[in-house]
């Protein structure tokens, strides 16, 4: 090949190779628009939610321009400055709760920590110097959000703590027989009140709502011999109560029974005092009356007296003062004399008037 062909063929190929160039340059070209676009909406997305934020209905946000705090936000959709304000969301519509001595993974299952754990948040010695296993709830809900955030440094830990404290302040306070039957409401309440004061004190931004005991029993060594203490006091409740009610059936009948006696015997001598008072009325008056009239007295006698017992002889026989005898056929079984009432005879006017 001589000169002349190998210079053709250069050229060739130099022109080949531009043409080449030519149309890779323009595919980088177009590379490096999309590459600008991609980045450019990523930018734009980027900054769109770094600007918007949803704050729940349960929620509100604390709103913090480069760590500082400037404003809280209520429900619904909102605007910050991207990437020099920050948004903390804090639930201050719902109930919150702190677990002791056990824990809960879920809906309506029980689980708990291991041994150590469990023994060092429920173990508590009362004041009796005896040993109760203590599992309670607290209850609570977010009042201040800037408080709850910003006043307490890791308040949770903080809470849990103070919570131990005040339960073992109280149940120390306390037999180990209140704490496990009739001193558990007043445990809840005291430690509802203490843990009120001390979250005001150290304005933690809470509100105690309620403080539940859980469970309360004795260490798992001690408890068959506590159950056979129960069953043991049981028994003798149950006896004392079984003589109680026998006492109140016999005791209060034998009392009912001896006052009214006691009432019918006041009874009894009243009536005889007040028939003795009015027949002595009676007597003094009528004598009264004989001794101021005695023939017209004792006329008005016998007549009352003939008003009382004529009506209850059934039949009336009138003989003449002058008759002879009295007829042989005369039938006086009809003439049958009925029984006397008991009357009252009225005692004679102080007059001695006749009627």
């Amino acid at each position: 090949m001589d000169r002349d062909e190998r210079y053709e063929r250069y050229a060739a190929e130099i022109v080949e190779w531009r043409m080449r160039a030519a149309r890779s340059g323009g595919t980088l070209m177009r590379s490096r628009r999309t590459i600008v676009g991609i980045v450019a909406g990523v930018l734009v997305l980027v900054t769109l939610f770094s600007t918007l934020y949803q704050v729940q209905p349960e929620e509100v946000g604390v709103v913090l321009r480069l760590g500082r705090f400037v404003r809280t936000t209520e429900p619904g959709l909102r605007m910050k400055i991207p990437f020099v304000e920050e948004v903390r969301k804090v639930p201050v519509q719902r109930q919150l709760k702190e677990e002791f001595g056990f824990r809960t993974e879920e809906a309506a299952v029980r689980t708990t920590f291991s041994d150590a754990d469990f023994n060092a948040e429920a173990v508590m010695l009362t004041g009796d110097l005896n040993v109760a296993v203590v599992e309670w709830i607290v209850q609570y809900r977010v009042s201040d959000p800037y408080q709850y955030l910003f006043k307490v440094r890791n308040l949770t830990d903080t809470f849990r703590a103070m919570n131990e404290a005040v339960m073992r302040e109280v149940v120390g306070d306390r037999t180990v027989t209140e704490v496990l039957t009739v001193g558990r409401q007043g445990i809840e309440t005291r430690v509802e009140e203490r843990l009120r004061e001390l979250t005001q004190q150290y304005e933690m931004g809470i509100t105690i709502e309620q403080v539940v005991l859980q469970d309360v029993n004795p260490p798992d060594p001690v408890k068959p011999s506590w159950d056979e203490v129960n069953q043991a006091q049981q028994q003798r409740d149950r006896m004392i109560n079984d003589a109680r009610a026998e006492y109140n059936k016999v005791i209060p009948r034998a009392s009912g029974e001896a006052q009214q006696t006691i009432l019918e015997a006041e009874g009894y001598a009243l009536n005889r005092v007040n028939r003795a008072q009015g027949e002595s009325a009676r007597f003094r008056a009528v004598h009264e009356a004989y001794r101021r009239a005695p023939e017209v007295t004792r006329r008005r006698l016998y007549l009352e007296t003939m008003e009382r017992v004529i009506p209850a002889t059934g039949g009336r026989l009138f003989i003449d003062k002058d008759a002879t005898g009295i007829l042989p056929l005369l039938s006086l079984d009809r003439f049958r004399a009925a029984p006397v009432p008991e009357t009252t005879v009225q005692p004679a006017a102080a007059t001695g008037g006749s009627r």
